[in-house]
This record gives structure tokens, sequence and C-alpha cells, in this order.
């Protein structure tokens, strides 16, 4: 039996901030990368009703750090470029306390995911939670920046609901801003290639196939990562807003196969360009996928250089 389609979409406020305040070769400061510029000091309400079609009564989810009651409070606004630190954060509630009761949702508690502005480095981050409510993950970001935190969560507490909050978070050392990656249908990670079929619809939902083959031949035999064959984030270039997708169907289900197909319904939020990372795993380790598709427009018929995304995707070690 294929489990519902939960589909949580959410964006950033603050619209590529560190991507265009710095100049190639220059060094990254976390303090002044903080005095953004005047259009960028808009109320979230206003951001989330002008940019990304929601009200200010329902903004989307990661628009904000509070929302419903919560608070994404990040102990580490701060680090530093290529070297290894602990990320630590904790999630109040309106009284200032930390929670520390989750439902858990395909197979974790709350689920991190932490992306570059340039959206060129991107991690899926596994943190453990300590007895009195903070969680932490160790993170090795290779370059100096802005990056985006992103805490997927649902308290374990009546009436409350799925919640994604966001904060931002700064890499200091030398900057150098990167390009997007051309749009392509195809990306090599590992010795593993894949392919992507379907077309990212603004404001409609459509299907996105990913087809993983090894040398040449069809994977068929993935292994469930997070309770899926598949996990699919899509980050809208720009603002960062995020789409986390959940596949069609689930292992055990009696239908679902285990590669070499993983299948996924989303909708984009409007046209324009967005990077897709797909973690898969398979012979024990997973690995990210990487693609720059332009949602409203056909795949290029000649694929671009395989979209790739700096290894690893994934970082802590906690559960794969």
């Amino acid at each position: 039996m294929k489990t519902g389609l939960r589909i949580t979409a959410f964006a950033a406020a603050l619209a590529g901030a560190f991507g265009t305040a710095y100049g190639v070769g220059q060094t990254f400061d976390p303090v002044v990368a903080e005095r953004r510029p005047a259009h960028e000091e808009r109320h979230p309400s206003e951001a989330a009703e002008s940019e990304h079609g929601g009200t200010a009564a329902h903004p989307p989810g990661g628009l904000q750090i509070s929302e419903g009651g919560y608070t994404l409070d990040l102990d580490t606004p701060a680090v530093t470029a290529g070297e290894r630190a602990e990320l630590r954060f904790t999630v109040r509630d309106a009284d200032g306390r930390s929670v520390d009761e989750y439902r858990r949702e395909h197979d974790k508690e709350l689920h991190l995911i932490v992306a570059s502005r340039d959206l060129v480095t991107y991690r899926h981050l596994h943190p453990e939670r300590a007895p009195d409510g903070t969680w932490s993950t160790p993170v090795d970001l290779p370059r100096a920046g802005g990056y985006r935190v992103f805490a997927d969560f649902t308290p374990d507490r009546p009436g409350a609901e799925n919640l994604t909050l966001g904060a931002d978070l700064a890499a200091s050392g030398p900057y150098s801003p990167r390009e997007l990656p051309r749009p392509s249908t195809t990306a090599r990670v590992d010795g593993y290639d894949v392919k992507l079929t379907g077309t990212l619809t603004p404001g409609r939902a459509s299907e996105l196939r990913l087809t993983v083959t090894r040398d040449g031949d069809p994977v068929t035999d993935l292994q469930p990562y997070l309770g899926a064959y598949g996990h699919l984030v899509a980050l809208r270039a720009g603002d960062l807003a995020y789409l986390h997708v959940h596949p069609e169907g689930e292992p055990g289900d009696g239908t679902t196969r285990p590669g070499p197909h993983v299948s996924f319904t989303a909708t984009a939020p409007s046209s324009g360009s967005y990077r897709l990372f797909l973690d898969f795993k398979h012979d024990g380790v997973v690995r990210t996928a990487a693609f720059t598709v332009e949602a409203g427009k056909a795949a290029p018929e000649e694929p671009a250089s395989p979209g790739r995304t700096e290894s690893p995707g994934h970082s802590g070690g906690h559960g794969h």
C-alpha cells in the first residue's frame, strides 16, 4: 500500500544575502554579513505573501525562525570553513522550554538540512538529542559563505503540526562565489549514474522519476533510507525556497521495487531554477546525486556535464 505523499514547501526570507555581498577572493566575515541591505529587512509575513504565494496568516514553512509557538534556537550561528565543528541547536516552545518529545517521521524525530546559498554545498545531517533537549551533529563546511539550516519536525504534543523552521549559518574564511551548475538530466556520484525524467511544473503536481545505474547496469537492490528507497529535496535558486518531497510507495508494501526507479510527486511554487538533491543508499552507503532543473521548461536534449554536489552529502554518521 502506497504511503501518502507529504510535500512540505518552505522558503528562506532572505534572498541571497551572502552570495552577492562579497567579491571573488574576499574574506567572508559573518559579523559584516549580518549588515544586510535595506531591501532585505522586510517583515517575514510580507516576504511570504509577495514572493512565495503565501499569506500573512499562513506563511510557508522555513520562512521564519519561529512559528506556531516554537523557535529554532541555533547555538552555533557561525563556523570556520574547512574545519570540523559541532553544530548545536534547541527547539523551544512558547515558554522557552526545550522540546524533548517528537513524533518520528521517516525513521527520525527531526530532519536537518544545511545548504549553501549558491546551492553547491548540501548536507543532510542526522543530529542526536541530549536529555536536556539540545541537538548536536558534527559538520564540516568546505567553503566560506552563507548557509541556511532547515529543521523539519513535529512535536509530540496535542494539536501540534509538522513544522519546518529555518535559520542562517555563516562559515568564515576566504570567499569566492560560484555559479549555479547548468541544467542537466544526469548526475554521477561515486561511480553511480542517476537519470532524471519528468518536468518540475510551477503550480501543478508532476512526477519526477530517478533511475539509478552503476557501470551501465540497473541497480535493483537499493536499500531503505529514512523509510524509503530515495529521499529528494529541491531548493529554488535565489531564495532557497524548499520542497521536501517523499517518494511514492515504501519498502515492504508489496508493490514498490528496490530500484532502479524511484518516483516522486512534486509541485514547484514558481518558475525558475531549482537544485535537486537525491539521497539513496546502496551497499551500506548513502550517496547524494545533484541536478539543476528549470521549472516550467523542457529538459535539455543533450545533458550537460553531470551535476555534482560536493561530497559527502551526508555527515555525522548517525543512522547509516
